[in-house]
C-alpha cells in the first residue's frame, strides 16, 4: 500500500547535523536530508545562502512569537508548507 513511503532511499531520512551562523551565533541544527534538500532549494529559489534563509526564519518566527521553542520542528513544518504550496 505504502511503497512510496517503505520503498524511500535510506539517504533522504538519515539525520543530518549542520552548523550555522544565527545573528553571529553558530548553532546546530539536525534534520533529516530530505528537509536540507528542501530548505537548499527554498533558499536558492529566494536567491539566498543556506544561512541567509534559516536566519530570515528564525527572525521571522522571533519577532511574531517572541521564541522559537523547537527550530527544527519549525523548519520541518516551513518545508512541509512549501510542498503543500506547490511551490516544489
Amino acid at each position: 500500500m505504502c511503497e512510496i513511503y517503505s520503498g524511500a532511499e535510506e539517504e533522504l531520512f538519515e539525520l543530518k547535523t549542520r552548523s550555522i551562523r544565527i545573528d553571529g551565533v553558530v548553532t546546530s541544527i539536525r534534520l533529516e536530508a530530505i528537509f536540507w534538500q528542501i530548505i537548499e532549494d527554498i533558499a536558492k529559489k529566494s536567491e539566498l545562502s543556506l544561512g541567509a534563509f534559516v536566519t530570515q526564519i528564525y527572525k521571522e518566527v522571533l519577532e511574531k512569537r517572541g521564541e522559537i521553542k523547537n527550530f527544527a520542528s519549525l523548519l520541518r513544518v516551513a518545508c512541509t508548507t512549501h510542498l503543500n504550496n506547490g511551490e516544489r
